[in-house]
């Protein structure tokens, strides 16, 4: 089994990426603006409660005190009277209070006090509502915009980039990254940006109330961003890492769950458990580091919090004893000084959701900055016919630039020809047939379909006068009319039978319980592997291609249906030209044109009989099927 590649734990260029996140929220500017203003005006309601809410302590403790000062005196004179008792630190504070000797708790006064603020506070509510509301549309579209731009994407990346790239990884970049990045998102935007205002907004109701306690209370706050910054840094690459290890584990479920018979075949099963604990212990180790190290920060925030909180409570009490403060308005205070470092602990504990989220979106990103296949030729050119002649004119291709594999190739294919390409692994075979298919570019040289170069078609257009059926079969989860019908997406029914009975699929059809309506899995696990075949020739034909690409088409049915087969594409190529890839010589007998290929070269081209009476390579390899080994040059 193929080993993924290991996760790098390199820091991402955390700004850049978060940038570019929020950048596609542009669309939804004005929602944002309303998102703000609603959200501007649930902080500022509820910042004023607690002053309010001192204002009802107030009432309370002038009342308590009141009541146990002698009645019919004023203020001034009970003042007087406690410091001619002694009792200083007493009239200090009752001076500060609004009091009147004598008189209890205005109970009429503090319920007005109260139900206006159970009336802010609803209307705080409300408004945090609609802001939640508006800003979880905002994400999801964002989100669904990302996601079909993800897919988008997918189908305009060259072949190259899923020959290079593990389907398990892009599978996870495509869901968990973007189910990652959606949270995120939907999270920290809300809490960020209350936790931001709640913090103007009580700033600047401290600074109201008391200016000496709003700058103790601001003394945390270059602390608590030093922490966060210190521990972020730290955390940043694990979370980079267990991303990156995520869609490895992915990559190696995938692979060895497509490939379980095999596995199971061949032994191989400890070896593949020891990868799966392999990457699972990397995984363990990586996401261990990231949450535990991003974890530190709300702690370490909560403490300063607390330090914050005993130094105002000590100063706040010494002085409402000195009657410059009022008990209501130090209550407010240690209320909003709690309420202060809150919203500092939330953004710190955001830390990790953000790091976590940002690291998702650069994966996602990386997808989307993937060099895509050239565009198509504008004005494109479309043959004037369609007969299906195929030329190659000195056509050259490499993957590596280091690696010859075609060089000078020439060929044709004329209408109504069975060409067959037979040749050892690694000829170059099928690399031929992806370049028909421009599903990579030639590097020199041209191919040319009924007189139009290839190249200044459009893919669309040269693709569907292609019918092309692979060795490795493909079936959707539906019902076999409709995977018939993939072929064709205005097919009648006739249509479909029809090309069910030439590729012999009506003769197991009729068999199953639901005939065509007969489900098939995402799999194709409830018909054989030669039915599944044959369904995709079905495809194919119903497609009426010019040209019919068959690479191993028939490498999985039964000698006789093979036959039948054979007979169904030699009807179809009328006036059509097939392209048939094969390491089963006795498929290709009936050829026009058998091409034998070695490192890319045509060494030997001609009908089955006249390659044979050469003693060459084909003869060599006819041999070595049916009669027996060749031996080895000595």
């Amino acid at each position: 089994m193929a080993q993924a590649a290991g996760p790098s734990t390199k820091a991402m260029n955390f700004g850049p990426s978060a940038k570019r996140l929020l950048a596609r929220l542009a669309p939804h500017k004005l929602e944002l603006v309303l998102v703000v203003v609603l959200a501007a005006a649930s902080v500022v309601l509820s910042v004023i409660g607690p002053k309010i809410l001192g204002h009802a302590t107030n009432i309370i403790f002038d009342g308590i005190v009141g009541k146990q000062l002698p009645a019919g005196i004023t203020k001034d004179q009970a003042v007087a009277s406690l410091r001619e008792q002694g009792q200083s630190t007493l009239a200090d504070m009752v001076s500060g209070m609004d009091v009147v000797p004598g008189t209890g708790i205005d109970f009429g006064a503090m319920t007005k006090v109260l139900a206006l603020v159970l009336g802010l506070y609803v209307l705080s509510s409300l408004f945090a509502w609609l802001q939640a509301y508006l800003l979880n549309n905002i994400v999801q579209g964002t989100i669904r915009r990302l996601r079909t731009d993800v897919e988008e994407k997918i189908h305009r990346l060259p072949l190259h980039y899923f020959d290079t790239n593990q389907r398990g990884d892009l599978l996870s970049r495509v869901t968990n990254d973007i189910d990652n990045v959606a949270q995120t998102v939907n999270q920290t935007i809300s809490q960020l940006l209350t936790s931001l205002l709640t913090v103007v907004g009580i700033l600047a109701m401290m600074f109201w109330i008391s200016p000496l306690l709003a700058l103790i209370a601001i003394l945390t706050v270059p602390a608590t961003i030093a922490v966060t910054a210190v521990i972020a840094k730290r955390s940043q690459k694990h979370f980079v890492a267990q991303w990156q290890t995520t869609g490895a584990l992915n990559a190696q479920i995938e692979e060895a769950f497509t490939g379980h018979e095999l596995v199971t075949a061949f032994g191989r099963q400890r070896e593949v458990e020891a990868a799966f604990d392999q990457r699972n212990e990397d995984l363990y180790q990586s996401g261990f580091k990231a949450q535990f190290i991003s974890g530190l920060v709300m702690p370490a925030v909560m403490f300063l919090g607390n330090l914050n909180y005993v130094a105002i409570a000590v100063i706040g009490g010494m002085r409402v004893a000195s009657g410059t403060m009022s008990l209501g308005d130090v209550q407010a205070f240690i209320q909003y000084s709690r309420q202060f470092s809150q919203p500092l602990t939330q953004v710190s504990s955001m830390a990790n959701l953000m790091q976590s989220g940002v690291a998702s979106a650069e994966r996602v990103f990386e997808l989307l900055d993937e060099e895509e296949q050239s565009p198509d030729r504008s004005p494109a050119v479309s043959p004037a016919t369609s007969r299906g002649r195929v030329d190659f004119d000195r056509v050259s291709f490499r993957y590596k630039e280091d690696q010859p594999l075609i060089e000078e190739l020439s060929l044709t294919a004329h209408p109504g020809q069975m060409v067959a390409i037979v040749g050892p692994t690694g000829a170059g075979k099928t690399t031929l047939v992806n370049l028909i298919m421009r599903f990579y570019e030639v590097d020199s040289g041209r191919i040319l379909l009924d007189g139009t170069d290839i190249a200044q078609m459009t893919r669309d257009d040269l693709r569907s006068r292609i019918g092309m059926v692979l060795q490795d079969t493909w079936l959707f989860g539906g019902t076999i009319r409709e995977n018939i019908a993939y072929g064709m997406a205005d097919a009648t029914e006739e249509q479909i039978v029809a090309a069910a009975r030439m590729s012999y699929v009506d003769r197991f059809v009729h068999s199953l319980p639901d005939g065509y309506d007969t489900v098939i899995d995402e799999e194709g696990n409830n018909v054989s592997a030669g039915e599944k075949q044959l369904i995709t020739i079905a495809r194919a034909f119903l497609a009426q291609p010019s040209i019919l690409i068959l690479d191993e088409a028939t490498s999985s049915v039964d000698t006789r249906t093979e036959l039948l087969v054979q007979h169904a594409t030699a009807a179809l190529r009328s006036d059509r030209t097939a392209f048939v890839i094969a390491h089963r010589l006795s498929t290709i007998r009936d050829a026009h044109l058998i091409v034998v290929m070695e490192d890319g070269h045509i060494v030997e081209q001609g009908t089955h009989e006249e390659l044979l009476e050469r003693h060459g390579s084909y003869y060599e390899l006819y041999n070595s099927q049916f009669v027996g080994p060749v031996a080895a040059p000595a």
